[in-house]
């Protein structure tokens, strides 16, 4: 096996050579044989172990165990301990996924800090396999079918195209020592079901399923290579991005494509949504309908769909500005004021002069309120900002981005959009306040 993973390692993954990589390591039998290949080949390695604290000693004897092996090879050995079950109860996850997590974000916190290269998994073809069948049964589409990626980032997976009997071979004909963990045996666990349980029964109706996976599997990975060809071209014609987090669907293209719900699916599929037809009946819905994820939003906008992040949305909604005050900062922009000496009324986007005598300090920054309404620049009359925004075509999100510079709750500026009539320059203006808007 040794000779077949250093040509695997070559072929595949040749950017490892002269890095530094760090193992994490359980003590089990997959992460050790991983730890004895590498040494071999006299890779730079380093040893990491999570203690998630669920097995009592058994979790310390696995502690005590890694760091042994670290001083057998000579390496540098990082450890830490988790409350994994506390964490899982605080953030509503099962034990594994808040495992997964807290593990995960300590791998790149100790491989950025020491100035490691890239983190090394033991995850083999039997783990794909059992990841393969577990998504399966969930509903998936091909990227769910092919499984545990082999690199993503700065994380590798070397043992991917070796099965679970290869490994025990290897570790028994070479003397590897290694540690069992029970509760790999416990059918409380989905994976550990599908293990004992499903796996079992698929290889007596075909013994040789572990290969017959790995041709199916190296199909399906090719024709997933395909499809993210063929949606870069797609991206680039149905996707614009617009200042900051917001994507812009056209929706007039998605209908043109053969099978606008499938690609609908590969455009939409890594913001966490699930409802897929009530996605394709947002495709003829009003404007303004809402489809949420539980990270993101999709809005339909007239032709468009707008997709951003739901933390987005700001925790302050009214910021006030003291007199003499001269900057205010926030996530996305920030304004400047500043006493000048002009004499014409002006008004632009994102610079206005104002007449000072008629600013009410504090001023107040806050966002649109039910009944608000303005007096827009060089208009007769006044004009309520829902009014306002309509005839200006914004969206959803445009809206609710939109921020109102006030003065005793009158508004004077619709930020970086229109100025105030009544708080504009005169002849008999005096004091001259500039005030200017400036994206982050």
């Amino acid at each position: 096996m040794l000779v077949t993973f250093k040509k695997h390692i070559d072929t595949n993954f040749p950017f490892l050579e002269g890095k530094k990589i760090m193992i994490a390591i359980s003590g089990g039998i997959d992460s050790v044989v991983l730890t004895h290949l590498l040494y071999k080949l006299n890779v730079d390695i380093s040893l990491a172990h999570c203690n998630f604290r669920l097995r009592g000693n058994a979790s310390d004897e696995d502690q005590l165990f890694a760091q042994e092996l670290a001083n057998q090879m000579n390496v540098a050995f990082y450890t830490t301990n988790f409350d994994t079950s506390k964490y899982a109860k605080e953030i509503g996850y099962s034990t594994q996924m808040a495992a997964r997590e807290l593990r995960y974000d300590w791998f790149e916190k100790i491989r950025a800090k020491n100035n490691l290269d890239y983190v090394a998994t033991a995850h083999h073809l039997d783990d794909n396999l059992e990841t393969f069948l577990i998504n399966f049964s969930r509903g998936t589409g091909l990227k769910g079918l092919t499984g545990i990626p082999p690199i993503n980032k700065s994380i590798v997976r070397p043992l991917l195209v070796f099965s679970r009997d290869e490994i025990e071979q290897y570790a028994k004909e070479n003397g590897v020592i290694w540690r069992e963990d029970k509760s790999n045996q416990e059918l409380t666990y989905q994976r550990n079901k599908i293990r004992h349980q499903v796996v079992p029964i698929l290889k007596e109706l075909n013994p040789q399923l572990v290969n017959s996976f790995k041709k199916t599997h190296e199909y399906l990975t090719g024709s997933r290579d395909i499809i993210e060809d063929k949606l870069t071209d797609i991206t680039q014609d149905v996707i614009a991005s617009k200042p900051s987090s917001i994507k812009t669907f056209n929706i007039s293209k998605i209908l043109a494509l053969s099978n606008p719900k499938a690609y609908l699916f590969e455009l939409l599929n890594d913001y966490g949504f699930t409802e897929w037809n009530d996605i394709l009946g947002l495709l003829s819905a009003q404007s303004g309908k809402t489809i949420f994820s539980q990270t993101h939003r999709l809005i339909k906008d007239r032709d468009h769909f707008l997709l951003e992040p739901i933390a987005f949305k700001e925790g302050v909604q009214h910021i006030s500005i003291f007199e003499g005050q001269d900057l205010v900062n926030l996530k996305n922009f920030r304004l400047h004021f500043k006493k000048v000496d002009i004499s014409e009324e002006s008004e632009f986007k994102n610079c206005i002069h104002v007449d000072a005598d008629k600013l009410e300090f504090p001023l107040t920054l806050r966002k649109w309120e039910a009944g608000d309404y303005f007096h827009p620049f060089k208009m007769t009359g006044k004009k309520k900002v829902s009014k306002y925004f309509k005839d200006e075509k914004l969206s959803l999100i445009d809206k609710e981005r939109t921020w109102f510079l006030c003065s005793n709750n009158d508004i004077v500026w619709v930020v970086n959009r229109r100025l105030d009539d009544r708080f504009k320059i005169t002849k008999d203006t005096k004091k001259i306040i500039r005030i200017e808007y400036f994206e982050e």
